[in-house]
C-alpha cells in the first residue's frame, strides 16, 4: 500500500497508471479524498528535493503509510532555471494561464529557448527516505497549442518531437514525461527491494 502525497488528480492518475502498467501488478495506492485529508503542505524548501520531502514527511505523519511525494516544474535555461520550484505559483494569479503568459512574456526578447521539466519523487516510510529524478528536455514555444495536459503543457516542446506535451495523448506524453522517468527509476528500485 502507497499513499500518494499530491491533490491533482491529473498527477495520481498518471503515477497510478504508469506504475502498473511498469510493474504489471495492482498496487494499492491511497490518496487523500480516500481518506478525507485535506492537507495543503507548505512548501518552503528551496530545491524540489526539499519540497517533495516536505509533502511525503506531512501525508506520512498524518497517515502512518509509506507515502511517495513529487516535487515538479519547468526549468528554462535563458531564465536562470526559473520558474523552478515556483512553477505552480510562478505568476501572481497561481493559475495556468497566468504562469503561461509570464514564461511567455519574459522570453519574448531571448533567442535561447531551452527547457527542462524536471521531477524528483520522494519515497518515505517514516524512517527511510528514496529519491528518484526525472528529467526532460525540450524547447518554449511562443504560443500555446494543443488542450490536453496542464501546467506548461501547451508551450513545451520534447526534444525529438513536433508536439507540445499538450497535443499529445495521455499515453504519449506519460511515456516520455519527467514523472514518467522518475516512476521508473522508482519502479527499478521497487523490483531490487523486492516489492514488486
Amino acid at each position: 500500500m502507497i499513499f500518494l502525497a499530491t491533490n491533482n488528480k491529473h498527477k495520481i492518475s498518471e503515477i497510478k497508471e504508469t506504475i502498473n502498467k511498469l510493474s504489471n501488478k495492482n498496487i494499492e495506492f491511497i490518496y487523500s479524498k480516500m481518506l478525507n485529508i485535506n492537507l495543503e503542505p507548505n512548501e518552503t524548501g528551496s530545491t524540489f528535493e526539499e519540497n517533495s520531502f516536505i509533502k511525503a514527511s506531512v501525508f506520512f505523519n498524518a497517515t502512518g503509510i509509506p507515502t511517495l511525494a513529487d516535487d515538479s516544474g519547468l526549468e528554462i535555461e535563458s531564465l536562470n532555471g526559473l520558474p523552478g520550484i515556483n512553477s505552480a505559483r510562478f505568476a501572481e494569479a497561481h493559475n495556468d494561464s497566468a504562469n503561461i503568459k509570464k514564461v511567455l512574456d519574459l522570453l519574448k526578447d531571448k533567442q535561447n529557448k531551452n527547457a527542462r521539466f524536471r521531477c524528483v519523487l520522494t519515497y518515505y516510510d517514516g524512517k527511510d527516505v528514496y529519491y528518484f529524478n526525472g528529467i526532460c528536455n525540450g524547447i518554449i514555444i511562443s504560443e500555446e497549442r494543443g488542450t490536453n495536459g496542464f501546467g506548461y503543457d501547451p508551450i513545451f516542446i520534447p526534444n525529438g518531437h513536433k508536439n507540445t506535451f499538450a497535443e499529445m495523448n495521455e499515453n504519449e506524453k506519460n511515456s516520455l514525461s519527467h514523472r514518467y522517468l522518475a516512476i521508473v527509476e522508482f519502479c527499478k528500485w521497487l523490483k531490487e527491494i523486492n516489492y514488486l
